[in-house]
């Protein structure tokens, strides 16, 4: 076991070589206001829209119900049947607005934050959606006076669009199944990627059902307009944001790999370089996906965090093998060509609410924590916690010290397992005796950074000064 705390850490040199990250002045993104209230009025606006959006969605399905079509046979299930589908549809939409990756969304909200909307919002569509088959298929056997099987053979044999919205439902359900956490710890990233890729040929295929046979829009050229316009809207917004600005982006910095280099037992950095990093947006605790373009890897973005500010030019990136990708990184031959996406993420020292600020990190959740201590002012007082199982899980120390002692802050540095260091509140409050009066940043995995966190809160640390970001997918 090492406990080792140190208000003036010996100076240790920073082994790189020169023009890579860990020497020379870094590049610091423009202060920004504190978040705390924009982040409330933002959701508040977001909210506000997609009700709007949904009122007017509701009523388009209720354009076609009158009090003879409710009164005649299957009336009632008919039009039950109307709401679902158009409801469903268009939370399919506010789905994926909230991983369209808005940029001013995703500064302030979070990613983590809109996926977890997106992911408790996820089984509505398809409950909705499968209500619509149900009820319509109920409501017309009533009208035709047969059975519901005999009507569901009728609308798929003689109605193409009835056909490719059965396949689009399927996909959508594939994809939710996908979600539930049982199914994904058992499953590969890539596969998870691969499987949600099918949902946006799914929401083309229910678009095109809706247009052909939808009774709300038929003769109704008012209610077509605003389905369309709010449909290409959105697909717009998902091409823009998750294709054109990263593609963008990739051409614009011609990032490449020129250095592979091992930071600790499973751990490298991948050092790229490439052009105009002064003009890229990224502030320290922010992360990228990345996308390297070999033959096996190119198909597949991962999100990775930055683990120094760009250095033009210079940018690195610090990974744990965890995957079949990850992995493989350590692999990539220098001149390698990377594709980016974002910058994302919410945790930044531009998030902090005062000038007091606790860093605390486990494992490789160093990386996000080792580019904020970089990224904040210099009038900031840092104490930084960082915790291993063993010496040699410790990485960025011989960064991270001379970071600390340049500003005059605060190092502990707890190694060892456990059963040996119990980091729990008693600890925190001995190693920080003013840690309700600051802003705590914890990165780490996952169950060490919910113990974190509600050790902070229960010594006082108001909660919307405790930082956190979740990469789980």
């Amino acid at each position: 076991m090492l406990v080792m705390s140190n208000s003036s850490p010996e100076r240790v040199p920073v082994a790189s070589r020169p023009g890579s990250p860990g020497a020379g002045p870094a590049l610091t993104a423009p202060r920004m206001s504190s978040p705390h209230g924009r982040r409330g009025w933002t959701a508040n606006l977001f909210t506000a829209v997609v009700a709007l959006g949904f009122g007017v969605t509701l009523g388009l399905s209720l354009t076609p119900v009158t009090r003879s079509s409710l009164a005649a046979p299957g009336g009632l299930e008919t039009a039950a049947g109307q709401i679902a589908g158009l409801t469903g549809s268009y939370l399919l939409l506010v789905m994926l607005l909230l991983i369209a990756r808005l940029p001013w969304l995703e500064s302030l909200l979070g990613q983590d934050r809109l996926v977890r909307w997106h992911r408790r919002l996820g089984p509505w569509p398809i409950i909705l959606l499968g209500s619509h088959a149900v009820l319509i298929t109920v409501g017309y056997a009533a009208q035709a006076s047969v059975g519901p099987w005999h009507e569901f053979d009728i609308l798929l044999t003689s109605y193409p669009d009835v056909l490719m919205a059965t396949v689009a439902f399927g996909l959508l359900v594939m994809a939710g199944v996908a979600s539930f956490r049982a199914a994904r710890s058992r499953m590969r990233y890539e596969t998870w990627w691969v499987v949600h890729l099918y949902t946006y040929l799914a929401i083309a295929l229910a678009f095109s059902h809706q247009l052909a046979d939808g009774v709300s829009f038929v003769g109704h050229p008012l209610a077509r307009l605003f389905w369309v316009v709010i449909w290409a809207s959105t697909a717009g917004v998902v091409l823009v944001y998750r294709v054109g600005l990263p593609l963008w982006r990739t051409v614009y910095h011609r990032l490449r790999v020129v250095e592979v280099r091992e930071e600790g037992p499973g751990i490298v950095s991948v050092i790229c370089a490439g052009r105009h990093l002064e003009r890229l947006p990224v502030a320290g605790g922010q992360f990228l996906q990345w996308r390297f373009l070999r033959s096996e890897m190119w198909w597949q973005a991962h999100p990775y965090s930055i683990s120094a500010m760009p250095r033009p030019p210079f940018l690195r990136v610090t990974v744990k093998a965890l995957g079949d990708f990850s992995e493989s990184v350590a692999t990539i031959p220098v001149g390698t060509r990377v594709a980016i996406e974002g910058p994302y993420g919410a945790v930044t020292a531009h998030s902090r609410g005062g000038d007091k600020v606790l860093l605390v990190a486990a494992g490789v959740g160093v990386t996000p924590m080792r580019a904020i201590l970089e990224d904040l002012p210099a009038e900031v007082d840092v104490v930084v916690l960082l915790r291993a199982p063993r010496r040699e899980n410790l990485i960025f120390h011989h960064e991270i010290a001379p970071l600390v002692q340049g500003r005059g802050g605060r190092l502990h540095v707890l190694v060892g397992s456990r059963h040996q260091v119990r980091l729990d509140s008693r600890l925190l409050a001995k190693l920080v005796p003013d840690l309700n009066k600051r802003d705590v940043y914890v990165c780490g995995p996952e169950g060490f950074t919910n113990r974190i966190v509600s050790a902070a809160r229960r010594l006082g640390a108001s909660p919307d000064r405790i930082h956190s970001e979740s990469f789980a997918f």
